[in-house]
């Protein structure tokens, strides 16, 4: 399980898991100690001592900091915005590009070739965990998509380009 996931899940189950679990992640994970850690994530020293002892509950916020931190320092957090586009091969061969230049910015198109809704839906948990900002199917099955992962979904109409669909990603991005 991966380090952002473990701290989740210590967090929902009780502040001493959550105590527990990042100290572990810290030093043992990430091969580091609370001075360094804190400097990273841009909090208090002291705040996550107590943390870590159980003397002081987390707030929001300082999960959420902290979550983020263990991302970036364990390259979770992909650093470079990319769209998944999920469709059959044939459809996928058709683009041209490997990446959009759009307002001084270069977005990655990144192909997730899928021949079934059961590969589609395989392919768009895979695309989010990958770190894709945005994610372009079919209609047939976006609405489905879009229940299950958290980032901007958007349809592939017949007759709308795919061109046209990356630059509505882009802009819900």
């Amino acid at each position: 399980m991966r380090a952002e996931r473990k701290l989740i899940k210590a967090a929902l189950k009780s502040n001493k898991e959550f105590a527990k679990t990042l100290k572990t992640t810290i030093t043992e994970e990430l091969k580091t100690n609370i001075s360094n850690f804190s400097k990273a994530a841009n909090i208090p020293a002291s705040t996550l001592y107590k943390i870590v002892s159980s003397e002081r509950e987390p707030n929001l916020k300082t999960v959420r900091k902290i979550i983020n931190t263990v991302r970036e320092l364990t390259g979770e957090k992909k650093k470079n915005k990319f769209i998944a586009i999920i469709g059959t091969r044939p459809v996928l061969d058709k683009i041209e590009k490997k990446y959009i230049e759009k307002n001084d910015q270069k977005i990655q198109i990144e192909e997730y070739a899928a021949t079934s809704m059961d590969e589609v839906i395989i392919s768009s948990i895979r695309a989010e965990r990958d770190g894709a900002s945005a994610l372009i199917c079919a209609p047939i099955v976006s609405s489905t998509i879009e229940k299950i992962i958290n980032i901007p979904v958007v349809t592939i109409m017949p007759k709308a380009s795919l061109r046209k669909a990356i630059e509505i990603a882009i802009k819900k991005i």
